[in-house]
């Protein structure tokens, strides 16, 4: 039986992944959309806007337990949706959402 998708990642993806959106400045790698930082007031948004300047981390190789850094990019939702949209990745449908 195949692992779960979380499961492919390593304990300490968060801290991985922190450092990854650390090194960008909080931008996304490919259209250099402005994300939330840590500690950023994001009251006045909605969830929708929440979630689209939300940055992740995307596997390039979409291989979840290759965590070499030159395999590791920051992208705004949208961009990792557009990503795992065009090429079957490590995620499921519907597991990246813009809402």
């Amino acid at each position: 039986m195949p692992k779960k998708s979380r499961e492919r990642y390593p304990q300490n993806w968060s801290d991985i992944a922190l450092v990854v959106k650390q090194e960008v400045n909080w931008r996304c790698s490919k259209c250099g959309l402005q994300c939330i930082r840590p500690g950023d007031n994001t009251s006045s948004l909605t969830r929708s806007q929440r979630m689209a300047l939300t940055l992740t981390v995307h596997h390039s190789n979409f291989v979840p337990e290759d965590n070499r850094r030159d395999n590791l990019c920051a992208l705004c939702t949208a961009c990792h949706l557009s990503f795992h949209t065009r090429r079957k990745g490590n995620v499921s449908p519907g597991q990246l959402s813009l809402f």
